[in-house]
């Protein structure tokens, strides 16, 4: 059994795409926590079809409902705990690397500058939309992480193996620097 990656980091800082580099070149399941999330959404009578539904009112109003409801975020952390602790995964997550133990665990860090750009090209929008809402989904998501389980998300990199700044690098390079990092560890 290899090894499971956690990858997490503020809002589009790309852990989409390191993960998916990562499985592909490990033969690891991708699994992405936030789909996960948005199957929940469904079951709630959303419509979290697209990758940028997060961003959307509908996936605000759904953020709002979690931090009135705590449920939701600890029903997707126990399942992906023990999706993760199979071993053989590559998971998204904002909270995972404080639940777990083993594995490997990378923090990819940003500027907020730069996941504003990744934004705002990624789900094409105006900057000044992508910053606000980079800045309010980091924002909520680190009190409610803070409330739900006491870890200050964005501040406490303690329980990483890698911290990798992205804001010069291209995705191949962040890529292969955890690369090389999850040989070494796995």
């Amino acid at each position: 059994m290899k090894k499971s990656i956690v990858i997490s980091g503020p809002p589009a800082v790309g852990k989409t795409t390191v993960a998916k580099g990562l499985a592909e070149e490990f033969d690891l399941q991708y699994l992405s926590g936030g789909d996960v999330l948005k199957e929940m959404a469904k079951e709630q009578g959303f419509d979290s079809d697209g990758d940028d539904w997060w961003d959307t009112e509908d996936g605000m109003k759904f953020l709002k409902q979690r931090e009135e409801n705590s449920e939701f975020d600890k029903k997707l952390d126990e399942k992906l705990m023990a999706l993760f602790d199979q071993g053989s995964m590559v998971i998204t997550s904002y909270t995972l690397p404080w639940l777990v133990k083993n594995g490997i665990k990378i923090w990819l860090e940003g500027s907020h500058a730069s996941s504003t750009k990744r934004m705002q090209s990624r789900d094409n929008m105006s900057s000044e939309e992508a910053y606000e809402i980079t800045k309010r989904r980091f924002d909520r998501n680190k009190a409610l992480y803070k409330k739900l389980y006491n870890f200050d998300f964005g501040d406490d990199t303690s329980v990483f193996d890698l911290i990798i700044n992205t804001d010069h690098l291209t995705a191949q390079q962040v890529i292969d620097v955890t690369k090389e990092t999850v040989r070494k560890l796995q």
